[in-house]
């Protein structure tokens, strides 16, 4: 029965991790990509993981739950930066930027 439930949770991960990379291809702005990159992926990883636990049983769990840590850890600054750089290189086509003034000070100086 548990690995019954680790299967299908694996498997609702891998659905929501393609679903992620759908929207990798079919969205047109780099802000709309790494959205679904950046919060799909890691839900699609956490499905994944606790299925992968339940299978594995308390070493599996306890090396998982090591990866989720560093993950859920490093994932949001990586996204902000890519965010960042994308906004710094490319940030000219926005309707409304709300940093537009702090950047051309930052420039200035």
């Amino acid at each position: 029965m548990i690995e019954t439930i680790g299967s299908i949770l694996m498997l609702g991960g891998a659905l929501v991790a393609v679903l992620a990379g759908i929207g990798l291809l079919r969205f047109e702005s780099a802000y709309a990509r790494f959205h679904a990159a950046g919060k799909a992926s890691p839900v699609a990883f956490l499905i994944a993981a606790i299925g992968a636990s339940f299978s594995l049983g308390w070493l599996g769990a306890g090396l998982l739950l090591f990866t989720v840590v560093a993950m859920v850890l490093t994932l949001p600054l990586g996204v902000h930066l890519l965010f960042r750089a994308v906004h710094r290189t490319d940030g000219d086509h926005l309707e409304v930027d709300e940093l537009r003034d702090a950047r051309q000070r930052a420039e200035k100086n």
